[in-house]
């Protein structure tokens, strides 16, 4: 018979059962199924999130008319920003999470926030960015933030083993032979990143491209109009 040692947040865990008297099915339920719980809320609700966040920022970029005002420069850092954080997500459906998934995952996260402050330096010259854009970024901001930090408590162990704790971390990247997802549930992921995530952004690129193309910094301007002219606008200025 294979002995399984409990490591100490387990042993904590049957100890608070224990202190609290008779244990009832609805207090195993709760702990046993806190793993399940977390994978289906990362899945159901944070990826979700992201996602439809992604799409509202893009519209607010259309809406500040990007092409005409940041250009392509911003719209590269926004195509960055979607690539660091898809990193993390493709590891996560794909790969067996250990200490060097946790860490990636954690170097993604940093180089986001990086960008995304780098980005809002440089468009905040060009643009108007509106209340709601910015509170918009905050949850692309944080969203990022809860996936891995969520990652990191469904994998606890591969966590302490990267801080130097009680095992060695292992980096080696290794595909899923367990916990997978069905094939359908990850086609239907990647799916969703493709069509709310990659091809937003790749129309912006699209339009900022066609309109100035160039990478290079285009002029600040105090001009930062929330949308396009309205008729008549400019002739009511001159008069």
């Amino acid at each position: 018979m294979t002995k399984t040692k409990l490591r100490a947040p387990d042993r904590a865990t049957l100890l608070r059962l224990a202190r609290q008297g008779p244990v009832r099915p609805s207090d195993l339920r709760r702990s046993l199924g806190a793993e399940t719980a977390a994978r289906r809320w990362l899945l159901g609700v944070v990826m979700p999130l992201w996602l439809g966040a992604g799409v509202a920022d893009w519209y607010q970029h259309k809406r500040t008319r990007i092409q005409d005002t940041a250009g392509p420069r911003e719209s590269l850092m926004h195509s960055l920003m979607l690539a660091e954080a898809g990193v993390p997500v493709t590891l996560g459906l794909l790969c067996e999470v250990n200490a060097g998934v946790l860490a990636t995952s954690a170097g993604a996260l940093g180089a986001h926030s990086a960008t995304a402050a780098w980005d809002v330096r440089y468009a905040d010259r060009r643009r108007r960015i509106a209340p709601v854009e910015q509170h918009i970024h905050s949850l692309l901001e944080v969203v990022p933030l809860m996936a891995t930090s969520l990652l990191a408590v469904l994998h606890w162990d591969q966590a302490r083993a990267l801080a130097g704790l009680h095992q060695r971390p292992g980096f080696r990247l290794r595909l899923k032979s367990r916990d997978q997802l069905s094939p359908r549930a990850r086609a239907g992921l990647l799916s969703a990143f493709v069509v709310f995530g990659a091809l937003p952004y790749a129309e912006e690129m699209y339009r900022c491209w066609r309109a100035r193309p160039t990478l290079k910094a285009q002029p600040a301007t105090d001009d930062r109009a929330a949308g396009p002219p309205r008729p008549g606008h400019a002739e009511h200025r001159r008069g």
